[in-house]
Parts: structure tokens; C-alpha cells; sequence
């Protein structure tokens, strides 16, 4: 798989570095290098484009902004990797989900690094592209298999669990905490409850409260406003207490 790239940095010297980088790098293509991110939008706009590696202090408009408005794109939506000396804006580039965070001075195999996980994620968003994926998913929705998982993004790489392996969900302000049964500590992801409620099976995990989702195969015992998931207790929300009902009907 070869990846379309750009290099955005407003620097000749570091804009000279990355584009050596991406043209030495076998399935990396070199489209474009820019010195603005303006002039990095139209190229976007105007073609194919995967993955950009981007500066952050930049004049006119920042790398920080050229993110947010690519993240709120519906189309020609490519991955960021950021390249910057400013270790501060870490924080900022997870929220725009970011790909990579690297910080100048940086040398080939950190860069490489980067690269590579662009790389698996062009080809996981490949795979899930596949007519025969497009099928299944269209023919059956709500149809899963025991080793099916999900990505989510835990810094700076995506992570496979197996919906298998969930036992709960935890919402915290802007993170969720998976508790999986394969771990003693949860996992954290900048994402939100709502977002991962969407991609869950329904027939497999159900939101039991504005904070928890649940894998219904893992609940050890009921009570009418409550369940136990191992030694964990978890409160069932006055809004969620229909639906908690109606599954609790095919237990009784």
C-alpha cells in the first residue's frame, strides 16, 4: 500500500528534513510540501491526500486549525501526524485525533515510527472497506462473533480489544475507562460513552447508567436497581431503568 503525503512547515530547513524522510520511506508518496497551511488546504481540497505531516506554529493558520477544520471535513479527510519543537500542544493534538505526536529535533526511526502507524491504520480502513465487509455489515448489523473487536485510540496508537474481553465501560468527563477481564487496569481513551454506544452490539452491551456501559454476558447478578460484575457494583440510572427492566423480563 502506498500513502499520499504532504509536509506542511513553515521552517525550509525542517520542511527539507521531513520531506527527505517521506521520499526515502518505501510506501510513502511525496505530493505536495508547503510552507503554509493554507497552501496545505487547497492541495487537500484539490486531490487524494492520507496522511499530513504538520507544524503547529505557523502563521496565518496554525497546524492546531488546519486540524480542526479537517477533522470536521466529510470528505478528503487525511490523517495528522505533527511535527513541532513545542511539547505543550500534545494535549490538543490527541483531541483533533491526531496519528502522532512528533517533537523536534526528531531522527529517522521516529519518524519511521510515525509512519508506520500510518500505514496500519490506511491498511485497517482499507480492510474495512472491502465489498465483503461492506456486506456482511449491510446484511447483518447486529450480527457479531465472539473475536470481534473494536479500535480505540489509547495515545498515540490505535488498540484492538475484543469485544470479548470488555466487562465494562466507565464514562469520565472527556475519557472512557474499558475494564477488561484479560487486565488489572483499565484502558483510556479520549473518546466519549455516546460515541462507543454506537458502535457496540446492542444484543451484547447495553448503557445502564450516564456513566457505565455494560457487557450483558458479564453480569454475575441482578437486583431491580442494580447489577455485579465481579465485585464491582453498578448502579442502574433512573432514565435507563425501562430498557434495564425489559432485559431483566428474559432473566425471570
Amino acid at each position: 500500500m502506498i500513502l499520499n503525503v504532504i509536509a506542511v512547515d513553515d521552517e525550509p530547513l525542517a520542511l527539507g528534513l521531513v520531506s527527505s524522510f517521506i521520499e526515502q520511506t518505501p510506501f510513502l508518496k511525496l505530493v505536495g510540501r508547503f510552507s503554509s497551511a493554507v497552501e496545505a488546504l487547497r492541495a487537500i481540497h484539490s486531490q487524494k491526500i492520507d496522511v499530513v505531516f504538520l507544524d503547529i506554529q505557523m502563521p496565518d493558520l496554525n497546524g492546531i486549525e488546519l486540524a480542526r477544520v479537517l477533522d470536521n471535513s466529510k470528505t478528503n479527510k487525511p490523517r495528522i501526524i505533527f511535527t513541532t519543537a513545542y511539547n505543550q500542544f500534545a494535549l490538543e493534538g490527541y483531541r483533533v485525533d491526531a496519528l502522532d505526536y512528533l517533537l523536534k529535533p526528531f531522527n529517522y526511526e521516529e519518524f519511521l515510527h510515525a509512519a508506520n502507524k500510518a500505514l496500519a491504520y490506511g491498511e485497517l480502513l482499507e480492510k474495512s472497506n472491502t465489498p465483503a465487509t461492506a456486506a456482511a455489515t449491510a446484511t447483518a448489523p447486529e450480527e457479531r462473533i465472539e473475536d470481534e473487536y473494536l479500535f480505540l485510540k489509547v495515545e498515540y496508537q490505535l488498540v484492538r480489544i475484543a469485544l470479548s474481553d470488555i466487562l465494562y465501560i466507565e464514562g469520565l468527563k472527556d475519557y472512557v475507562k474499558v475494564w477488561l477481564k484479560s487486565a488489572e487496569k483499565p484502558i483510556l481513551s479520549l473518546t466519549s460513552l455516546k460515541s462507543l454506544e454506537e458502535k457496540l452490539p446492542s444484543k451484547r452491551f447495553m448503557r445502564v447508567h450516564r456513566s457505565f456501559i455494560v457487557s450483558l454476558d458479564k453480569i454475575n447478578s441482578i437486583t431491580r436497581n442494580a447489577l455485579q460484575i465481579g465485585k464491582v457494583n453498578i448502579t442502574v440510572g433512573d432514565q435507563y431503568k425501562e430498557a434495564f427492566s425489559q432485559f431483566l423480563s428474559k432473566w425471570v
